[in-house]
């Protein structure tokens, strides 16, 4: 069925949740989820997540499915987040929290560190450097803590700011997938 994403494991593992039908809203693959999840293993349970440009929200639910403490949800899209409002609700999760706001604008707004940050924004728009310097320069990353950056596979991985990593890189059709430790 069009529209759809499946929770790859966890305590929601085979749910399909729907995600609204909007031009640039495409979920990470399966695939590149469970080598991400597989990355993560050892940090994720108890871990604060930080889903910016959420569209679908699939990485943020699947953290918490894996047992993240709480993922907070970013997206300028009203439909985005009244579907992950939805999901929310119907999964009986109270650790996840909506922000219907512009991701670069959230991030000019005071931080509270997190764990793990999954950046994932629109393909072809060149957001992932400017939104990791503000990452950054805010404190948004707690030391030790990871970035998850998702871009279109042609491009190398993006200029990382001071004192970040990169961990490990993997590519999956069009979609090139990096994760970064920050020192």
């Amino acid at each position: 069925m069009v529209n759809q994403f499946r929770i790859i494991g966890g305590e929601w593992r085979g749910r399909r949740l729907q995600f609204p039908d909007l031009a640039e809203l495409r979920p990470s693959p399966d695939r590149v989820r469970e080598t991400l999840f597989n990355w993560l293993a050892p940090v994720i349970d108890g871990a604060r997540c930080l889903d910016l440009y959420c569209g679908s929200g699939a990485l943020g639910l699947e953290a918490l499915s894996r047992g993240a403490a709480e993922s907070v949800f970013v997206d300028k899209e009203r439909d985005a987040i009244r579907m992950i409002d939805a999901h929310l609700d119907k999964l009986r999760c109270a650790r996840g929290r909506t922000v219907h706001a512009e991701s670069v604008g959230f991030l000019r707004g005071p931080a509270t560190p997190f764990d793990v940050v999954f950046l994932d924004p629109p393909f072809h728009r060149e957001l992932l450097s400017p939104a990791c310097a503000q990452l950054a320069a805010g404190g948004w990353v707690k030391p030790g803590g990871y970035v998850y950056l998702e871009a279109e596979s042609e491009l190398k991985a993006p200029q990382l700011p001071d004192g970040w990593m990169l961990h490990r890189s993997a590519k999956a059709g069009r979609v090139g997938y990096h994760l970064a430790t920050i020192a």
